[in-house]
């Protein structure tokens, strides 16, 4: 069953990155003016977007869940590259880097995957996917409790953590939402 997650995962990410890279194309990398806490907001929206339409069944705008979760992906690799670079890095980056960048987070974040669905034996296939909405919900409020700490923990993994379960939960949505 591994080998078929990885696959699922990686056409899932396929799907992700291409718009990914579609919208850097368009837009450059107009996201990098963005505060940390601002990028937990917007994941925070997709999220909610998607509670709301899980509860309420209708769409006021047409667009559905599938590509809310896609945003949740994107935006979780849009936080996860801005923690990693610095005030002194460019604002615009180039598509190469941002593809580059964006491999990298997500290779991370499949072989963090792979390691939980080890210990956990793929629970998440067993899953609602209403339950891995409000999973992603929870690290949200976690990670603005973090970020409201700034960026300090105790006994937690930090903010990048969270953003790395969340990408995976999302991926994992689009996997039962038979997206390739």
């Amino acid at each position: 069953m591994a080998n078929n997650t990885a696959q699922e995962y990686d056409e899932v990410i396929a799907v992700c990155k291409s718009l990914f890279l579609k919208k850097t194309k368009d837009y450059g990398t107009a996201w990098r003016i963005l505060r940390p806490a601002s990028i937990t907001d917007q994941i925070f929206i997709k999220a909610q977007r998607i509670r709301t339409l899980e509860e309420k069944k209708v769409s006021k705008v047409g667009e559905d869940v599938t590509s809310e979760y896609i945003g949740i992906v994107n935006y979780c690799v849009i936080a996860m590259m801005q923690l990693g670079l610095t005030e002194q890095d460019p604002l615009e980056l180039g598509v190469e880097t941002v593809e580059k960048l964006f491999d990298e987070h997500v290779n991370g974040t499949k072989e963090l995957m792979f390691a939980k669905n080890h210990d956990y034996g793929e629970a998440w296939r067993d899953m609602r996917i209403s339950s891995l909405t409000d999973l992603i919900l929870m690290k949200i409020f976690r990670v603005k409790q973090i970020e409201d700490n700034l960026g300090q923990t105790v006994a937690s993994e930090g903010i990048n953590a969270n953003y790395q379960d969340m990408l995976n939960y999302a991926v994992f949505a689009l996997i039962k939402l038979g997206v390739k």
